[in-house]
């Protein structure tokens, strides 16, 4: 771009310079050809002259009184200074004008007739003959200021035109850098506009295809994993997310499976039509949404025609009871007049499983306490095992609270690393967990202590406590200039103290924030855009990258990539666990990436743990990824 309007500037001040000495170089010629012409007019003068005195014979020019009849009068016309008739070198006239000029031309001339007879004539320069009147002067001015007018026009239109060609250069560069965004916006004042119209069009039509695109690949992600009629996740969807939730140890963390069966839905549809049942469901799925919104990371599937299935992770055995009642209040609250009859209508199964549990076995409980409920009767809800409590979650809120302060205070927060390793096998960057250390010195996982903290409200601060434990400890010990990812919750990211200590502690240790990534659930990035969108942005100014991972626990646009500027993306653990045996997820991930294609995107996944799953996600093109193939989390010491 400064190579081009440095031939701008040049080629516009060339045209200048040539339009400059074109006017001189006019100006002087017409000059010449003034002063020749005026010398010609007088020579033509002095000819009259000569030849008038030629026509008179030997005696009458003899005779000066005759002369001074006629030849002042003539000598006055052609504004003669001095007049000398000679008769060989005897003078036999002379005439001298009153007003004499200080620059003159004498000429000296012999008569042709009659012979011996000579002149000698005194004129002023001819080019000093003329008075230049007001009108004249009026005249060369309107002529000069005309003239400097058109020069100043064609000088603004050349440059106008020139600009229209950098303009031009500009949006090309911009194409060619793959920022399409940026060379739509810049419509500008492009020349010739017809170029200019035609990269317009083509943008707009590019941006509309990639948005045709997005959507297209969202229909073949939902087609695969959610169900056509309700819009939630269908078997394929559940099965997915309980492999995520699940290893070969067990389940990795405790939750409840509940399993919500609408007792005859096919014959009620015969008898009702299908339209008051579809609606009734519509709005049963509608309440069960809302009341999972207030639970992370829950899922919602269907199983079949009538039988759905909720798993609501990292929820304590008092709270999975509430749930189950609110569940199948806001499900009978839906039942119109004509329904309100069926009293033998929803009947919910509840498992609640501990960590390690087999997940085949949790839904075999699941189904066995659905049998139950619905053999007492009425719509109501059944839990199998309610002795089945994790022990490290069944503490109550108030000791949390207080295991949370004392490790805050303590700075008991423990970092851990887990590699994220690349196609050539080298760590493309580390990811950083965190775990707390009690009095007895035990390190109390995540998956406990985080939904403890999401409800009093601390995860700012544990958050923080990794920020400060990677950029004052790890990064500085780090010499070989390794990365370092941190997860962000949403209370984090929308707590306005964090988000003023982010900014000044970035500023302060700028020279390293190249160095960090920043993590989001992709369902945070998702339904909170709008107000995330400052804080992302200070984050990407700073010179940190972004990076979403969870993606694919839901089935969303992806057009959030390109409006928060993410740099990185991180498939979940439920797309690639045994992706090399299921065609639906390589059908997943080549749809989410040729989402992406022309952007710089990379796509990494988690949780890969066999061989296989790693070289289908490099088949497809995942560039990196992580997981207890290369190396679990490892304690930073």
């Amino acid at each position: 771009m400064k190579l081009t309007q440095m031939l701008t500037r040049k080629l516009t001040s060339f045209w200048l310079l040539s339009l400059v000495a074109v006017a001189c170089i006019f100006l002087l010629t017409a000059s010449l050809s003034f002063v020749q012409l005026t010398y010609k007019f007088q020579q033509q003068k002095v000819d009259e002259i000569q030849s008038l005195l030629g026509q008179h014979s030997a005696q009458q020019l003899s005779q000066p009184h005759e002369l001074s009849q006629w030849l002042p009068q003539i000598l006055q016309a052609f504004q003669t200074q001095n007049f000398v008739l000679y008769e060989g070198e005897q003078r036999v006239y002379h005439y001298q004008a009153e007003v004499q000029h200080l620059s003159s031309v004498s000429y000296q001339r012999n008569l042709l007739t009659p012979a011996n007879y000579s002149m000698e004539l005194t004129l002023p320069k001819p080019f000093l003959l003329h008075d230049i009147s007001m009108y004249e002067v009026i005249l060369l001015l309107v002529g000069l200021i005309a003239t400097a007018l058109l020069v100043m026009w064609g000088y603004r239109w050349l440059a106008l035109e020139l600009e229209g060609v950098e303009d031009l250069a500009k949006r090309s560069h911009l194409i060619l850098s793959d920022d399409y965004d940026k060379a739509l916006a810049e419509t500008g004042h492009g020349r010739p506009r017809m170029i200019n119209r035609a990269l317009t069009k083509m943008l707009l039509e590019l941006d509309d295809a990639e948005k045709q695109r997005a959507r297209f690949d969202q229909f073949i992600r939902s087609n695969t994993f959610l169900d056509p009629e309700t819009g939630i996740g269908n078997q394929l969807f559940l099965k997915n997310r309980l492999d995520a939730l699940s290893n070969d140890a067990g389940m990795l963390a405790p939750g409840v499976l509940y399993l919500l069966e609408m007792a005859d839905l096919d014959l009620l549809q015969q008898d009702l039509g299908e339209e008051p049942v579809n609606e009734m469901l519509g709005q049963v799925i509608a309440a069960i949404g809302q009341v999972l919104d207030g639970q992370a990371n829950s899922i919602f599937s269907r199983r079949s025609q009538n039988q759905f299935a909720l798993v609501v992770p990292q929820i304590s055995l008092q709270d999975t009871e509430k749930l189950a009642n609110k569940l199948l209040k806001v499900c009978q609250a839906q039942l119109s007049d004509e329904l309100l009859k069926q009293q033998d209508f929803f009947h919910i199964g509840v498992a609640y499983f501990k960590v390690g549990d087999n997940k085949t076995q949790l839904v075999e409980e699941a189904e066995m306490a659905l049998r139950a409920a619905q053999f007492q009767g009425s719509s109501n809800w059944f839990m199998y095992d309610k002795g089945a409590v994790d022990e490290g979650f069944a503490k109550g809120s108030v000791r949390w609270r207080s295991f949370l302060e004392y490790a805050l205070v303590n700075k008991r927060v423990v970092a851990f690393s887990q590699p994220v390793v690349d196609s050539d096998m080298q760590t493309h960057h580390l990811e950083v967990s965190s775990r707390l250390r009690d009095n007895q010195g035990t390190l109390v996982r995540a998956t406990l202590f985080l939904p403890m903290a999401i409800k009093c409200g601390l995860t700012p601060q544990i958050e923080r406590q990794v920020i400060e434990t990677v950029l004052f400890d790890l990064l500085n010990a780090s010499k070989d200039g390794m990365s370092y990812s941190i997860n962000l919750s949403l209370d984090t990211l929308t707590s306005r103290a964090f988000v003023r200590w982010l900014r000044t502690t970035l500023l302060e240790y700028r020279h390293l924030t190249s160095r960090l990534i920043f993590e989001i659930n992709e369902d945070i990035i998702v339904n909170h855009t709008e107000s995330l969108k400052g804080t992302l942005d200070m984050i990407n100014k700073m010179g940190a990258r972004l990076c979403v991972d969870r993606v694919g626990l839901q089935v969303v646009s992806t057009q959030y990539i390109k409006t928060c500027q993410i740099d990185l993306i991180k498939l979940h653990r439920s797309i690639v666990s045994q992706i090399h045996l299921r065609q639906e997820n390589q059908l997943f991930v080549r749809s989410l990436i040729g989402g992406l294609y022309r952007t710089e995107v990379q796509v990494f996944a988690e949780g890969v743990d066999v061989f296989e799953e790693w070289q289908t996600l490099k088949i497809l093109g995942v560039s990196a990824a992580q997981g207890s193939l290369f190396s679990d989390p490892v304690e930073e010491i």
